[in-house]
């Protein structure tokens, strides 16, 4: 958290933020009721604001609608945070008549204020966003399927918080070539992106769809649709067994714990065994409206739909059957069913 010093404004500089000062002769204010002495005023400890100057009211809890309105102190940067010592506070307040003294005013023991400046911080994906956008417009370039790479990564951009609109290009350059871009962004309706425009340089990527888990899949687990996401990664340097779709992950089990965020191959899944090696198994043989079931002892592990090798104990005979269920090895007679050794 970035700490930053407030300064403390001159009162008398700003009167246009101070209308309470003008309703009083020059040189006096309009009388305010002195606090009792058992309903202390008390110190907000703690504050957030979107305004650039810090008031007595957001400081002191209590006050009249007059003294709320006086201006204290100016805020951090947007974005930022910065500290207000409480011996400042008392004399700024002593200073426009506010209080007599600090035992006025209850400080619940703190030493200093905290004070956050709100801002809505301009993400790595707005940029890109805005960049595409401008892309489509000016150049007739659908970027959908590529990505930025922003040199030296995403800026560090913050802006008013009530804006919700997206960023806009002042100016972009594209080379279709090397699909290098430059230009600069701004936010309609900011004060910061007017005066300070977003600069962003970069590379457009081919990018291709991958699966990547959302959290840390242990050995074993596995994996539903909430686990994992569909993400545009760089197409160049994939491994060629790279998962692209949501369902070739769903249902499989992990080989090995995979890290969120890191991309799905093949190799690190793989279809749930509900068959284990040397696991008494029920064997089902059916043929012509006949049902015979008996125990077998299975040679392999399986998922369902494998075929297994199973071991008939009573006559060491060796089949072939599907695995159709937890424990439970179809054989039938069109060839899977024959005996295919005997041990």
């Amino acid at each position: 958290m970035i700490r930053s010093v407030l300064l403390i404004a001159g009162l008398t500089a700003i009167p246009a933020m101070a209308p309470a000062q003008t309703a009083a002769p020059t040189g006096e204010r309009a009388p305010t009721a002195t606090p009792a002495a058992s309903a202390k005023l008390k110190l907000k400890t703690d504050l957030t604001l979107s305004r650039d100057i810090v008031g007595f009211g957001d400081l002191i809890a209590g006050l009249s609608p007059q003294d709320a309105s006086l201006p204290a102190f100016r805020a951090p940067a947007l974005g930022e945070t910065g500290t207000i010592q409480v011996a400042r506070i008392v004399e700024a307040a002593v200073k426009q008549g506010i209080l007599r003294d600090a035992l006025e005013l209850d400080s619940q023991g703190v030493a200093q204020v905290v004070v956050t400046r709100a801002a809505r911080r301009i993400t790595g994906l707005d940029v890109e966003a805005a960049v595409k956008s401008a892309l489509l417009e000016r150049f007739g370039f659908d970027g959908r399927a590529f990505s930025l790479l922003l040199d030296g990564g995403a800026p560090s951009v913050v802006v008013e918080p009530e804006l919700t609109g997206d960023l806009t290009a002042l100016d972009l350059n594209y080379d279709a070539r090397s699909r290098r871009v430059t230009g600069r962004l701004t936010m309609p309706g900011s004060a910061a992106t007017r005066l300070k425009p977003v600069r962003v340089s970069g590379q457009l990527v081919e990018t291709a769809e991958v699966v990547v888990p959302l959290r840390t899949i242990a050995r074993g687990e596995t994996l539903t649709a909430a686990d994992i996401t569909l993400e545009r990664r760089p197409r160049e340097g994939q491994f060629n067994d790279v998962l692209g779709e949501m369902k070739a992950a769903i249902g499989k089990v992990a080989k090995r714990t995979l890290m969120a965020g890191s991309m799905l191959r093949g190799s690190d899944v793989q279809r749930e065994e509900v068959v284990g090696r040397g696991e008494i198994v029920t064997i089902v043989y059916e043929s012509r409206g006949i049902a015979i079931s008996l125990r077998g002892r299975a040679n392999e592990a399986g998922a369902m739909g494998d075929v297994i090798s199973i071991t008939n104990p009573q006559s060491k005979r060796v089949l072939q059957g599907t695995v159709t269920g937890p424990g439970r090895v179809n054989v039938s007679p069109q060839g899977g069913g024959q005996i295919a050794a005997a041990r």
